[in-house]
Formats: C-alpha cells, sequence, structure tokens
C-alpha cells in the first residue's frame, strides 16, 4: 500500500497551470474518484496521470480522491522535477513516466483491482479465457514482483507492457495506458473482468475452463482494428 505513503518533504512547482492542464487535472480527478467508486482501487491505493505536452498530471501521494480540489493540481515534467502544485506526487510516479517515456500514451491507470491481483499470484501470463485479450494487444503478461515505487519495478513493467497496453505486476495489481484516460480506465476496467472470468471458470471443481488459441485473438485483433465508427 506504498501509495498512501507521503514522502516527508514538501516540494513547490515552479508555474501556475496552463488551460489545458487544468481541464485534464479535472478529468484526471474524476476518473481516480470511478476507480474508487467501481471497486478497483481502496482508500488511496492506486494512482491516475494524464500527459499533456511534456507535463505529467498525477495523483498526489497519500490524499484520498474524494479531497482533490482544482488547487491540488500536480504535475511533474518527464525526469520527474515538480513543475506544478506543492503536494508531492505518488510514489509509483516510476512506473508512470517510464510508460510516458517508451510509448505515445497520454494517460495510465495503476490499481489493485482484487480479482487481477489476485491472478497476478497464480500464473505467468492471464490464460486466454476471452478474445477480449486482443484489445490489449494480446494476452497479458504478469510482471515480476519488486518493491513498489522503485526503478526495478517500473523495468520489469515494461518488460510485460511489450506490444501491450496492459500487464499485471505480481502481488500488486495493474496498469493500462491509452491515447486517453477513458481509454486507460476502460483497458483496466476489461482487465479486472477477464480475471474475474477466468477465476470464476477455474473454480468449478473438476472442470477446465476451455482457452482460446493465440491464433484466435490474433484474429480478433485483426477484427478489432475496423470495430466502431469509422472516420
Amino acid at each position: 500500500m506504498g501509495e498512501q505513503q507521503r514522502d516527508g518533504h514538501n516540494v513547490r512547482g515552479e508555474r501556475g497551470a496552463l488551460p489545458e492542464e487544468t481541464r485534464a487535472w479535472e478529468e484526471l480527478v474524476a476518473t481516480a474518484r470511478r476507480t474508487v467508486a467501481d471497486g478497483l482501487v481502496v482508500g488511496t491505493s492506486g494512482n491516475v496521470s494524464a500527459r499533456v505536452g511534456d507535463t505529467v498530471l498525477v495523483t498526489p501521494s497519500g490524499v484520498p480522491y474524494d479531497r482533490l480540489a482544482p488547487d491540488d493540481i500536480t504535475g511533474v515534467d518527464l525526469d520527474g522535477r515538480q513543475v506544478l502544485g506543492t503536494l508531492v506526487p505518488t510514489s509509483e510516479l516510476p512506473m508512470h513516466l517510464a510508460v510516458y517515456r517508451s510509448t505515445g500514451a497520454r494517460a495510465v491507470v495503476h490499481t489493485h483491482a482484487v480479482h487481477a491481483t489476485a491472478v497476478s499470484t497464480l500464473v505467468p501470463e492471464l490464460p486466454t479465457i476471452h478474445y477480449m485479450a486482443a484489445a490489449l494487444g494480446g494476452p497479458v503478461r504478469v510482471a515480476p514482483y519488486a518493491t513498489y515505487g522503485t526503478d526495478e519495478l517500473a523495468e520489469n513493467m515494461l518488460r510485460a507492457l511489450a506490444d501491450r497496453s496492459a500487464c499485471l505486476l505480481q502481488n500488486h495489481g495493474t496498469v493500462a495506458h491509452g491515447a486517453s484516460l477513458s481509454q486507460a480506465y476502460d483497458r483496466t476496467a476489461q482487465l479486472e473482468w477477464m480475471c474475474r472470468l477466468w477465476l470464476t471458470a477455474s473454480s468449478v471443481p473438476g472442470m477446465s475452463p476451455n482457452l482460446l488459441s493465440l491464433a484466435q485473438v490474433e484474429e480478433v485483433g485483426e477484427k478489432l482494428r475496423g470495430y466502431g465508427q469509422q472516420r
């Protein structure tokens, strides 16, 4: 539960927020509150970030989301130097920055969702119980355990995220990224649902769930490229 701890020092941002950063902060806070409302987070056990230009807005360490206000905006540059706000950023900042430095993501959601965390303790990869694994890039990997807030954890996460938009963190939780906060959140919720589905099917005595082949998942991945309203 490292995200619930403060680092014991005060950091002050160097400038005021731009209008686009203020709007992104409002959406970020709403997304963070949604993770609690939907049962993906207990207390302050997860964190959310969004990239606006070269600034990463991120939930602060140890502050309940229902207490966050517009003036609590917290932002860092891609090197982790605080440029907005006075609240200490989440202790999981290295994970968030690693995603932004390595991908084109504009948002990251990290949770301790119960079913996903349970699966992370059981297998090195979520079994392909449902074709929506394709929406996350393929079978979801489990990043080996490392202490929260460390560069080691960030490195393990990046390896698990290779060609994927979400992964599990062993004995820890989930990470998902996307082109927007809504997409990152939807991927987080989809991953938790698939984990719950696999755990439910696997719990039937004397039965083993049918799993999809990699070829079947890849076939769905091709179909998903043309899914939805095309503009």
